[in-house]
């Protein structure tokens, strides 16, 4: 099969031809349809997060059919977990300390076949193409636990408008929330996106918000961002980073944490925030904004998201010809 291999930080993915995998006992083998590509994709290209094994096929918002069937089902980055820790017996298992991660561990989605637990694989909702389904597997479901993890903002600001911001913001509006979209000061499309979206102001990170924000959730891998969004949340507000991997974070003095504002981190997802966010997904309903890329252009793709030029989310389609 046709499949994109990352081999050490800083070298280049290279277009290989590999054996098909075999599914063992409890796995699925899938025909990949698509895969969206993630930050998370691009902090293990550049080194800032460790690789299960190498060579390693990357890509965790996988979208495909069950072989043999025409079941279609989505792969997302939580790729299985022991089930018998504190964390999974206590309904946290997106901090289970043996789980395994798709694209990071497991063998992931930029091929033309993988394979993954049944248990961790779900039925995708039918009114979504399969390249609009994708950037739902991660880009979505960590959106949506930001959100849930923010309480119940009036008041919300979106730093970094890329994939996961851009499908917040639409649950957000839907659920009658204000939302401020932060972006660099020069990012005019991701701005733009943001008002389409329903944002009702859009202005630079590391500047002031029109008025007191109620919570903020931080999408961009940059630690500064975080005394900045602090200043602008309100007595009792919070501050929530969702990357997996964030620069690190400036001193910043007390007074801008006081007042009961409370700074926190999204690990991961679980099951039922992925049983959540697909039942809601047609109601709101959400609308995802892709550029899309053949199979073996993974690398341009990863470019363009490292240099901020993807507008919305970033969608290898392994069917499409290079």
């Amino acid at each position: 099969m046709r499949a994109m291999l990352f081999d050490a930080p800083g070298r280049p993915l290279r277009p290989a031809e590999v054996a098909e995998p075999k599914p063992e006992p409890g796995q699925l083998l899938i025909e990949v349809a698509a895969c969206g590509v993630c930050r998370t994709d691009l902090h293990l290209v550049d080194g800032e997060l460790s690789a299960g094994h190498t060579p390693l096929i990357l890509g965790h918002q996988i979208v495909g059919t069950v072989a043999g069937s025409h079941r279609r089902v989505g792969v997302p980055w939580l790729g299985w977990t022991c089930g018998h820790c504190e964390f999974c017996r206590s309904g946290r298992e997106n901090l289970c300390d043996r789980a395994r991660f798709t694209g990071r561990d497991i063998d992931g989605g930029f091929a033309e076949f993988t394979v993954a637990d049944e248990r961790f694989c779900f039925d995708l909702p039918p009114g979504y193409a399969d390249v609009q389904a994708a950037p739902l597997l991660c880009a979505g479901l960590i959106g949506y636990r930001a959100l849930r993890l923010s309480g119940d903002p009036a008041r919300l600001g979106l730093y970094g408008f890329g994939a996961a911001a851009h499908i917040v913001c639409q649950v957000a509006v839907a659920e009658g929330r204000r939302v401020f979209g932060f972006t660099r000061p020069d990012d005019s499309a991701a701005q733009a996106l943001a008002r389409e979206l329903g944002a009702e102001w859009t202005g630079d990170s590391m500047g002031p918000a029109p008025e007191p924000l109620d919570a903020a959730i931080i999408f961009a891998p940059a630690g500064e961002l975080v005394p900045a969004a602090l200043r602008n949340t309100a007595k009792g507000g919070v501050v929530v980073c969702a990357g997996i991997h964030m620069s690190d974070i400036p001193a910043f003095p007390y007074r801008d944490l006081w007042e009961e504002r409370t700074l926190r981190s999204v690990a991961n997802l679980t099951r039922a925030d992925r049983q959540a966010l697909l039942a809601l997904a047609p109601t709101v309903p959400i609308e995802t904004h892709v550029q899309r890329y053949p199979l073996e252009q993974l690398g341009r793709a990863l470019d363009d998201l490292r240099a901020g030029e993807v507008r919305g989310a970033a969608v290898v389609d392994v069917k499409a010809a290079s």
